[in-house]
């Protein structure tokens, strides 16, 4: 038994068994080093990329403390994003099997306020959500807060850079005193760092190495003038060609005007940042996971959070002026043994900035010249069209009534036939994009589960 063994914690037999059905054998390096504490209650500050495990340390903080015949809130997790608190929810409904009838909830602004008080006046043992709608609700009388055991603020920097600070310490404030309180985030810059001190007592502080793996990411500089930013963009995008490219402004406005410009140039791109309506900004999730959209244009904040599994490149439009920031910035690719590209464009006026990634790194940057594009190269295009389906949970729509629909009454190929997503109203398949037209106009002349839907493409 080894120090990195989950077997090595002080966990039920039942959460043993449960985390090696679940596959979990080894922990990560932010696991090994926050996980003892967090198991003997202390508060602890740590540092750590997505992806890194953090949820899976802090779930299992909560579940240590739970108790399942108390239909109280005993847990409470804030977090940035609808889509991380989604993602957070799932990740704790694995780790609750150990314990039984677990309820956990997901309160989120940008949807329905009536279900969700429904949805407690039941009762609850956990709650995830983004600080705003949790604040509303406990303002509303209806989410008594006075139970909680364990408090845990994830990307607590960025819930602080998007303006949640007051609203956090008024959850704070309506918390008991005596209470566990966690903290994991990517980056503490130094005032962000005093702040969150304030909602802890004498808390251990964990930071894992975060520099990302250089034999899985191949990290190029190129130095540009700034009025050709844009055009060198489209240029990466035909050269290297990646199915699925993150490409991060510093800006909401540089966000749109990138976009506008890809389109313009033939490369299907999208944008994603803190304006957008949850719908909207759910939109463009789906098309881009469903690699139906090439380029998903995003400010930081925006792009924190999300669940994107496979990504095959992340440029750098703006160099970011943090140097962690970089780093958290690329490490979104090159995950899960996979090969990443990070590009990053750079004007003379900034390489200062690139300086200070290089000392972060400890490690020379790779500076190149921008690649020749031939003129009649053809334009990059995404995969997969996204076909939006107006039925969902409600009607009691499946995935297999969708892929059955295609495969077996079209006769499309399994291989043809993309991500399906089913949502409570509405549903998205994506379909190849050589046969998605003729798909769409023969599954408009089928019913599925007896009627015929209304479709669209989500373009």
């Amino acid at each position: 038994m080894t120090a990195t063994s989950f077997s090595s914690l002080p966990l039920s037999a039942e959460q043993q068994h449960n985390l090696s059905e679940l596959g979990y054998a080894t922990m990560t390096p932010i696991q090994a080093e926050s996980l003892p504490l967090i198991l003997a209650g202390r508060d602890v500050l740590a540092q750590a990329q997505t992806g890194s495990g953090k949820t899976l340390a802090f779930g299992l903080g909560i579940m240590q403390k739970i108790n399942p015949v108390f239909f109280g809130i005993q847990g409470l997790v804030l977090c940035p994003t609808r889509e991380l608190a989604d993602q957070v929810s799932r990740e704790l409904r694995k780790l609750a099997r150990a314990l039984g009838n677990i309820k956990i909830l997901t309160l989120c602004g940008g949807a329905a306020l009536r279900p969700q008080i429904e949805s407690l006046s039941h009762g609850a043992h956990i709650v995830v959500g983004t600080p705003g709608r949790i604040l509303d609700l406990q303002e509303r009388g209806q989410l008594e807060l006075g139970t909680v055991k364990t408090l845990v603020f994830d990307e607590a920097d960025r819930m602080i850079d998007m303006g949640f600070y007051d609203d956090i310490c008024a959850i704070t404030r309506a918390c008991p005193l005596k209470r566990q309180t966690l903290m994991f985030s990517a980056t503490y810059p130094a005032p962000i760092l005093q702040d969150c001190e304030g909602f802890m007592i004498n808390p251990e502080k964990v930071q894992v190495e975060s520099l990302p793996s250089q034999s899985q990411i191949e990290q190029v500089f190129y130095e540009i003038n700034p009025e050709q930013r844009f055009a060198a963009t489209a240029t990466l995008l035909n050269h290297f060609r990646p199915v699925s490219t993150l490409a991060f402004c510093n800006t909401k406005a540089q966000c749109e005007a990138l976009a506008e410009d890809l389109q313009q140039r033939g490369i299907r791109a999208l944008v994603l940042h803190g304006d957008l309506e949850q719908r909207d900004r759910e939109d463009v999730l789906v098309q881009f996971i469903n690699q139906s959209c090439s380029v998903l244009v995003a400010t930081d904040v925006a792009a924190r959070g999300l669940d994107i599994q496979t990504l095959d490149a992340v440029i750098n439009v703006d160099i970011s002026p943090n140097a962690e920031t970089h780093i958290h910035r690329i490490g979104r690719t090159g995950r899960s043994e996979a090969k990443g590209l990070a590009l990053t464009l750079c004007s003379p006026q900034e390489r200062f900035r690139a300086e200070r990634i290089e000392k972060t790194l400890e490690a020379p940057l790779d500076w190149q010249d921008l690649p020749q594009v031939k003129d009649n190269a053809r334009s990059l295009q995404p995969p997969m069209k996204t076909i939006c389906l107006r039925a969902g949970k409600k009607d009691k729509i499946r995935p297999g009534d969708l892929l059955g629909a295609l495969t077996k009454d079209i006769g499309l190929q399994a291989s043809q036939v993309g991500k399906i997503n089913i949502y409570d109203f509405v549903s998205f398949v994506a379909i190849e994009r050589k046969v998605a037209n003729d798909t769409i106009t023969k599954l408009r002349e089928r019913t599925i589960k007896g009627k015929q839907l209304q479709m669209r493409f989500m373009e």
